[in-house]
């Protein structure tokens, strides 16, 4: 365990060190550790002798992303690559206050811990946090729902471009004009935010669109209810963008006996299994996979950067995407596996591949 000097002074080399120059310049793995632009900037942190300490602060754990994610990171801190440089993993889920996900990075940060992983509750009420966790020397790792800020290294997917691919693939299919269904995600958070405003930049330039909005948490249950409702209310729509729970967007299709329309959807098995079998049918999907797998990115990351190595503050995951037509059992859904399961976990330029046993074989309670 380091000491509370030794935190303290690796925390001032890394104020000296800071933000360097644009991420264009040379990194560590650029295959795996890519910048989002060519102005992304480059963070990094005096190397410090592992193994080390390592904490995963969520927020919200009430869906299947976040319950994957959780045992996602726990499969990948097991692997041979990783599991040499962990001296401890503490898992903690806070749910959706704000006060309590801090907190708990606060007390992270004065137990000693050398990395926390967080996904973010709000994009906007970090600056503290950031602070006092720069101040001590620890690596603080936002993916997924990140935060608005460059002072710390980030990991996600293009967020308002996975809302663009949305809206591009209601609009190639005709989607130009009539009600269009929105099922957004957990209010307040910038994965919600960003796909939000890239979908409806997209679709806002088709004057005959009139989007309905729901609130849908990424939740099978209550996407599925919400879309019910809308279509109770609304009658008929010529196209859906839902955020994650495409599930049970689909279901309260069927059993509305709403002609099907087509989706633009999440990356859940199971949502790929419905499109593969009614596709003939009319129900033409294309999912976006918002990867659980980003937490294992998010570890490496922090473990390359508690070893000192440059990266850029801002990293860039591809999205993985696929059209209804090229979906196909084994290859990029799985019949044998439950719905809720989230497909897209492997990540070649960083060596990683997660498999489906070894993520469901984990807990997803904190540890």
């Amino acid at each position: 365990m380091h000491t509370r000097r030794d935190i303290l002074a690796a925390g001032a080399g890394a104020a000296l060190a800071g933000i360097a120059g644009p991420a264009a310049a040379q990194t560590y793995e650029p295959g795996c550790f890519k910048p989002f632009s060519s102005s992304t900037k480059t963070i990094q942190y005096p190397a410090r002798k592992g193994p080390y300490r390592i904490a995963l602060a969520n927020g919200y754990a009430g869906n299947s992303w976040r319950i994957q994610m959780i045992k996602s990171l726990k499969a990948y801190a097991a692997t041979p690559e990783i599991k040499p440089h962990i001296k401890e993993l503490k898992v903690v889920s806070t749910g959706t206050d704000v006060a309590a996900q801090l907190g708990a990075i606060d007390n992270f940060i004065n137990a000693g811990f050398d990395a926390i992983l967080t996904i973010a509750v709000s994009p906007t009420s970090f600056k503290p946090v950031i602070k006092r966790a720069k101040d001590a020397g620890v690596v603080l790792i936002p993916f997924d729902n990140v935060l608005d800020t460059d002072e710390v290294i980030q990991v996600n997917e293009d967020q308002f471009e996975m809302g663009r691919l949305m809206g591009r693939w209601l609009e190639k299919n005709g989607v130009t004009s009539g009600k269009v269904l929105e099922i957004r995600g957990l209010p307040g958070n910038s994965v919600d935010r960003d796909r939000h405003l890239g979908f409806r930049e997209i679709m806002e330039k088709h004057k005959g669109v009139q989007i309905v909005e729901v609130v849908g948490n990424w939740d099978d249950g209550t996407s599925q209810k919400v879309a019910a409702d809308a279509i109770a209310v609304h009658g008929r729509f010529n196209g859906i963008y839902t955020q994650a729970g495409s599930n049970g967007t689909v279901r309260a299709l069927i059993e509305a006996k709403h002609p099907f329309v087509p989706i633009g959807a999440e990356g859940e098995n199971g949502f790929r299994k419905m499109v593969y079998a009614h596709h003939k049918d009319g129900l033409k999907g294309a999912s976006a996979a918002q990867s659980p797998g980003l937490v294992a990115v998010a570890l490496k990351a922090a473990i390359a950067a508690l070893q000192g190595q440059k990266l850029p503050q801002y990293i860039s995951v591809p999205i993985p995407y696929v059209e209804y037509a090229q979906m196909a059992p084994g290859k990029n859904f799985y019949p044998d596996l439950p719905d809720t399961f989230y497909v897209a976990n492997e990540f070649p330029p960083c060596n990683i591949n997660i498999t489906a046993p070894d993520i469901m074989k984990q807990s997803e309670g904190n540890t």
